[in-house]
């Protein structure tokens, strides 16, 4: 008795984009984590002040992360998501 070699696994191309645009948003609030944290390693010292570069650059990335959410939410929006976390 031989075994046949099991078929590829083969992954339609709209739920996988959908699965890989989840991925990417569950780690947008690390990314952001990162980016709010990193002016915390490029000070000279470890000084409390804010200059207003630190808040302008405070305010861009939370800028940077609403478009960020935005452009993934119409991906994300859809009923269709329960039969493609089956594994």
């Amino acid at each position: 008795m031989t075994r046949r070699p099991k078929p590829p696994l083969f992954l339609a191309r709209a739920p996988y984009r959908r699965r890989r645009l989840r991925d990417a948003a569950r780690l947008l609030p690390v990314l952001g984590l990162f980016l709010l944290l990193l002016p915390l390693l490029w000070t000279p010292d470890a000084r409390m002040a804010l200059t207003s570069g630190d808040v302008i650059y405070f305010f861009a990335v939370w800028l940077g992360l609403i478009l960020l959410a935005a452009a993934f939410a119409p991906g994300l929006r859809g009923g269709e998501g329960a039969e493609d976390d089956e594994d």
